[in-house]
């Protein structure tokens, strides 16, 4: 029998899934780390370290199904999108990688769209600049650390480096390209009139592939150090929203995936490069080529209630949180949490929004800001489904998947303010499992995702229904929540430069 992996480099861990020709997990393998933050606004990684937690995972993977490893006939890769990884003529990082929770190039982002036009810029990446985004780091890091800046040989996107790290290619795939500022995502290529204009050398950038192309082969020195056989055929991969709709078997349009991880999104497929005229969503190159991904993101999503719990309330975990949470009726008898801890993107794509609770009283508990802080997360997606009903895009069904599905509570909170059914995948993980259907569709196993999605992925039978009384009760929350920043921005900015 035939076996795939999967490799998802995440904002927190690394996952590795080891899946058979038939589409069964047969073993999955995590590795956590933390984000690093001297600062608020920094946010950067050790690419080492990542690349150990990756060592890691294959190795508990390999102790565990030594025989099954040996039969392993791809490799492909689900990666945090949108940071900034650079490397020195010896392959080796010029400094840690700048992710996308990063915060520090607002001016840079100014400068880009004084040298090149900010309606130019948009019209080539289909998307507004965000801190965070390669080329948006890539500026600062000019700008700031010019010594860094001269010693560049190649940029890359995270997964990109692990990637690098097996096969010894640099590449990046249309996917994670689209989401780095610096791609004309509509014709699936870098943007060099946008590089041009901000006097980068071209070469820097590496070649792009489709997800499902193969980018290289597992080299000797990668095989020493990770027990994996050389040779074995290595896919570009993609970033891993494209992936976790790919886990879900979202192929085509008419299904929205929600995910629910340290940041949450709310994503479709469409089939034409659409884009928001406001540019409140982002637009990027789905997996494949003739599909794009259209996607609200929002950048507090799990990762408020990790704050909320080792920073305020002091719990142990996340189901003790939730269990408090179910005793608050819906609508949080008036707590409204608007969750901006790392800034927002969907729909202000404002860094310096921040956090605040509202309507805080002498009745309200450690419960009542539970469930007021899930809310808040779901009253994010819930604004990014306007924005999708806007543009046009209609869906019958929503897929949950993340921490969002892995709870009663917040499967009913995305019933009741998105009005769907919500649907769970009977796997987890997808990111992972989009990642290991990728090496398969890449070595040949299945015709294209269609047929492999089509034969792996299943649903559960049990959906998660609108509770009408639930709504009635959110339903003012959610208008509140929905003019709280705006009525409040000049403060949050005012907040956002206390140091």
């Amino acid at each position: 029998m035939n076996y795939y992996l999967g490799i998802d480099l995440g904002t927190s861990s690394t996952k590795t899934l080891l899946m058979d020709e038939a589409g069964t997990a047969v073993g999955i393998s995590q590795c956590a780390y933390d984000i690093i933050k001297r600062r608020p606004e920094e946010a950067e990684q050790d690419m080492e370290l990542l690349w150990e937690a990756v060592k890691s995972t294959l190795a508990d993977l390999k102790n565990r199904f030594s025989k099954e490893m040996e039969a392993v006939r791809c490799i492909s890769y689900s990666g945090q999108m949108h940071g900034l990884v650079m490397v020195d003529k010896a392959g080796k990082p010029i400094r840690r990688g700048i992710i996308w929770a990063d915060q520090r190039s607002k001016n840079a982002i100014r400068e880009i769209y004084q040298r090149v036009g900010e309606d130019t810029c948009r019209s080539l990446v289909l998307n507004s600049l965000s801190t965070g985004f390669l080329i948006s780091s890539l500026m600062w890091v000019r700008e700031q650390e010019p010594e860094n800046y001269g010693k560049i040989y190649r940029v890359m996107l995270p997964k990109d480096y692990i990637r690098y790290r097996m096969c010894g290619e640099y590449g990046t795939d249309m996917s994670d390209a689209s989401g780095s500022g610096a791609f004309d995502t509509a014709n699936r290529r870098w943007a060099w009139e946008l590089i041009d204009g901000l006097e980068i050398d071209r070469s820097i950038f590496p070649a792009c592939g489709e997800s499902c192309e193969i980018a290289g082969r597992v080299t000797e020195a990668c095989a020493r150090e990770t027990g994996l056989r050389s040779g074995i055929p290595v896919a570009y991969g993609g970033g891993d929203t494209l992936m976790q709709g790919v886990g879900n078997g979202i192929i085509g349009p008419g299904v929205l995936s929600a995910n629910i991880g340290t940041a949450c999104q709310l994503s479709g497929s469409v089939e034409s490069p659409l884009s928001d005229p406001q540019f409140r969503t982002n637009t990027f190159c789905h997996v494949w080529p003739g599909a794009w991904l259209l996607m609200g993101a929002h950048l507090s999503g799990g990762v408020a209630l990790k704050w909320l719990m080792n920073q305020v309330l002091e719990m142990d975990s996340y189901e003790a949180m939730t269990a408090l949470a179910e005793r608050v009726p819906a609508g949080s008898e008036g707590l409204i949490c608007l969750p901006y801890l790392s800034g927002e993107r969907t729909p202000w794509n404002d860094p310096d929004a921040r956090g605040i609770y509202l309507g805080m009283t002498l009745k309200h508990t450690k419960a009542h800001l539970i469930r007021s802080t899930m809310e808040g997360i779901v009253f994010g997606l819930g604004t990014s489904a306007e924005i999708l009903r806007e543009l046009g895009v209609s869906w019958d069904r929503v897929i949950a998947s993340g921490g969002g599905a892995r709870g009663e509570l917040f499967l009913q909170m995305q019933a009741d303010i998105l009005d769907c059914e919500i649907y769970t995948n009977e796997g987890q993980e997808q990111a992972c499992m989009g990642a290991a259907i990728t090496a398969a569709v890449a070595r040949g196993e299945y015709a294209d995702y269609k047929e492999a999605c089509g034969r792996i992925v299943r649903l559960r039978d049990r959906t998660v229904l609108p509770d009408r009384e639930n709504q009635k009760r959110c339903g003012e929350a959610f208008a509140m929540y929905r003019e709280l920043y705006a009525r409040n921005q000049d403060l949050l900015h005012r907040a956002a430069a206390f140091k």
